[in-house]
């Protein structure tokens, strides 16, 4: 099996139509922030300073990530597994991040990328009380980029049709799955830890 080159690339596939090469903006127009503004779910990326990538979910309430301006976000961190993967690869690297932003029936996305680095500015935090508490820390991400991304993956995914939903007892629970890969802790029911989550958004 032949491995593909970075040269290889443009005969592959060949250039990129003129829309899709002109749509990335320096900043967020009207219809990102409202994209923002809208979306209670986003994909986080972020590099290390050794270089591995690490990605984590983040979701809260529509518009839980905050528009600073036009080239400035700001996301609140929630109460997690105290892993902080995100924030140690942001602290030793270059601070680069990546984002997907997603809204719930819309297939197209938007992905904005920056520079992030970690704040626990008390009156930032208190205005970004959700589930009766504010966050520890937040994000402050300075935009590079950002642009609409077209519908293709999530329509080949049918990421939103309800035909397309599995059940979830296809699966053991989370905590079942970790205790057998681990041998750590006692394992809950998917009931258990759904309450156990509520408890602690």
């Amino acid at each position: 099996m032949a491995d593909v080159r970075l040269a290889d690339l443009d005969g592959l596939y060949g250039p990129p139509g003129a829309r899709a090469a002109a749509k990335t903006l320096p900043r967020l127009d009207r219809h990102m922030t409202r994209f923002i503004g809208l979306s209670p779910f986003c994909v986080l990326a972020s590099v290390g300073g050794d270089g591995t990538v690490d990605v984590s979910p983040r979701g809260g309430a529509p518009g839980f990530v905050q528009v600073a301006d036009e080239r400035t976000l700001v996301m609140p961190d929630r109460r997690g597994n105290n892993r902080l993967d995100t924030f140690r690869n942001i602290l030793s690297g270059s601070g680069e991040v990546s984002l997907l932003f997603l809204l719930p029936g819309m297939d197209e996305t938007l992905r904005v990328a920056g520079r992030a680095e970690l704040t626990a500015d008390p009156a930032l935090l208190a205005a970004m009380v959700e589930f009766g508490k504010p966050p520890k820390t937040a994000l402050r991400i300075a935009v590079r980029e950002a642009f609409l991304h077209c519908a293709k993956a999530v329509m080949r995914g049918r990421l939103w049709e309800p035909q397309a939903q599995i059940d979830r007892s296809v699966f053991p629970s989370l905590g079942e799955m970790i205790v057998e890969q681990t041998g750590v802790g006692e394992a809950e029911t998917q009931a258990q830890m759904v309450a156990r989550y509520r408890e602690t958004l």
